[in-house]
């Protein structure tokens, strides 16, 4: 596959759906389902780009959407993976545009396990916390096959947030389940920084992104620019 980045594209150009969440995003967005992209106008800018027919284009998948409001004309930005009618030319064709800023082959984004649970697995790995981290250490886990034991010393975060708010609100600390300790992890009741590593040049985080999809969280969160 082919990747090809600084695709632009008036809001007029976008579907209706598009433009109206670009214009007033709101809680009902994830709702309405997933919001169409330009597909024929992007192809028609890929081909444009890489000096063939549209024809040539036989998939289009969109990777990131981003919006420039920088100038009166609101912009909108997309990055692309297009995959050839003939494959065969795609690195014929990539060697043409050599260290080019927006032209490059499709990066592994694959996530792969780093191990597999052996058939007579004895020992069960522990995982200490159900904080974001300790969330995603034992869902790994469970996919390759360890069975994790998560342990956990505070309440499920619905019962915690009751008995976080007594704390804040009537001065009754329950030392077992606080802003600290349960389910959530310290940062559910902290505005402090998120590390989403929608940036890192291995796509770990799309692991963390996908899983959320699979979950029920709205598409769109793997391909805005800051989801």
């Amino acid at each position: 596959m082919i990747r090809i980045t600084e695709l632009k594209l008036p809001l007029s150009a976008l579907p209706v759906e598009t433009r109206r969440a670009a214009d007033a995003p709101s809680e009902t967005d994830a709702d309405r389902g997933p919001v169409p992209h330009p597909i024929a106008a992007l192809t028609r800018l890929c081909a444009q780009a890489l000096g063939i027919d549209t024809l040539a284009i036989a998939s289009l998948h969109v990777f990131k959407r981003s919006f420039d409001a920088r100038k009166a004309e609101l912009l909108a930005v997309y990055i692309a993976d297009i995959t050839l009618a003939d494959p065969a030319t795609e690195a014929e064709l990539l060697a043409g545009f050599p260290r080019h800023p927006h032209i490059s082959p499709t990066p592994d984004m694959v996530y792969r396990q780093v191990a597999q649970a052996p058939a007579n697995l004895q020992d069960r790995p522990v995982v200490v916390g159900f904080g974001p981290c300790g969330m995603f250490a034992a869902l790994v886990l469970a996919q390759m096959g360890f069975r994790p034991i998560v342990l956990e010393r505070g309440r499920p975060a619905r019962q915690r947030t009751k008995d976080t708010w007594g704390l804040w609100r009537k001065n009754t600390l329950n030392p077992e389940s606080n802003v600290q300790f349960g389910e959530g992890g310290a940062g559910t009741f902290s505005d402090g920084k998120l590390y989403s590593q929608i940036k890192d040049p291995r796509f770990l985080g799309r692991k963390v992104m996908d899983e959320f999809v699979q979950a029920g969280a709205p598409p769109e969160i793997l391909y805005e620019a800051h989801p």
